[in-house]
C-alpha cells in the first residue's frame, strides 16, 4: 500500500504525536513531539511536515526543510530530509522508501536537484536504509554530528 502526507490537524494530532520508534532506535530517531518543537525553534529553517499514512492510518511523520538558505552548521539545505519517523508497529513495510520517494517527487517538483539529509552513526541506526535508496556521504558533519548524505535529483 502506498503511503499519502498529510497535514496534521486536531483530528489526527493525537494519533502522529503518539507514534515512537522501538526503544534501541531511540538515539537515532527524535520524537513527533520533539520534532514539532523543532520546527518552532527554528522557523528560519522553514520547517515542513505531514503525517504520513498508509490507508486511513497514521504510520509516520516526515519533515523537511524546505527550500531554505543554508546557514552551516545549524541549518542545512536548500532541501533536507529534517525528520523521518515511521511508528516501530509498521516498520519492514517498505513505508519509509515510499515517504523518501514522495518527497522526492515533491521536491522535484519545486527544482530541487539535491535532497540531503544526516544520520547518527552506529549499529542499527538508518545508514544502511539511506544508502539503498541512493544517498552517498558528502564528507561533511552537521552541527550535531550527524553524517550529512545526498541524493541527487536527476530529471
Amino acid at each position: 500500500m502506498a503511503v499519502t502526507l498529510r497535514e496534521i490537524a486536531d483530528d489526527n494530532r493525537d494519533a502522529v504525536l503518539a507514534l515512537s520508534v522501538a526503544p534501541e532506535q531511540e538515539r537515532f530517531v527524535s520524537s513527533v513531539r520533539k520534532s514539532l518543537d523543532d520546527a518552532v525553534k527554528y522557523p528560519q529553517a522553514n520547517p515542513w511536515y505531514r503525517a504520513v499514512y498508509a490507508g486511513a492510518e497514521p504510520v509516520g511523520f516526515v519533515m523537511l526543510s524546505w527550500n531554505v538558505d543554508p546557514q552551516p552548521p545549524g541549518i542545512v539545505g536548500p532541501w533536507f530530509l529534517w525528520k523521518l519517523l515511521i511508528d516501530r508497529r509498521h516498520q519492514g513495510r517498505g513505508y519509509g522508501a515510499d515517504v523518501v520517494r514522495r518527497v522526492v517527487e515533491l521536491v522535484r517538483a519545486e527544482g530541487a536537484t539535491e535532497l540531503l539529509t544526516s544520520y547518527v552513526p552506529g549499529d542499527g541506526g538508518p545508514a544502511g536504509f539511506y544508502e539503498r535508496l541512493g544517498f552517498v556521504p558528502t564528507g561533511r558533519v552537521d552541527g550535531a554530528g550527524e553524517t550529512l548524505v545526498s541524493l541527487a535529483l536527476d530529471r
